[in-house]
């Protein structure tokens, strides 16, 4: 299954660029102080650089739905247990294995609104990470634990 994802801005994204905008806009229209002034400029200027760079969701080609996307990173020792995850033949990985090696992994794209999540499994070859299995379509119930609300 070929699932493209496309990072785009969340509705997070720009409620955080637009409240920094008008806080800074703010502060720059009152009278008394310049310190404040000069305070609301620099709130405005990360308010507009943060509304171009901050992209946070991710969005299926095909169907239009916004997903959010988890990484979890293993050890390479790890590998046919979290293949099995990944096929759907196991859906109880050892998180406790987590965040002790880089050499695997786990990309999670889910969605509370289609009830559907997206994994695949990436290995490190020196300089990027490659596929080393096909993405796979789980329930979100299914993978609750990987997600890890």
């Amino acid at each position: 299954m070929e699932k493209n994802f496309i990072r785009v801005r969340s509705v997070k994204d720009i409620v955080i660029s637009s409240i920094l905008i008008i806080g800074g806009c703010l502060l720059v229209t009152l009278p008394d102080s310049d310190p404040l002034n000069i305070l609301g400029f620099f709130i405005i200027f990360t308010g507009i650089i943060l509304g171009l760079l901050l992209k946070s969701a991710y969005k299926d080609e095909e169907t239009g739905i916004l997903y959010r996307k988890k990484e979890r990173f293993f050890e390479i020792c790890h590998k046919e247990t979290l293949s099995n995850v990944v096929a759907g033949k196991n859906c109880k990985a050892d998180l406790s294995a987590e965040d002790k090696g880089n050499g695997l992994r786990l990309d999670i794209y889910h969605s509370q609104k289609s009830g559907k999540a997206y994994i695949q499994l990436y290995e490190y070859i020196p300089y990027k990470y490659e596929p080393c299995t096909c993405m796979q379509e789980h329930d979100t119930e299914a993978v609750t634990e990987l997600i890890g609300k």
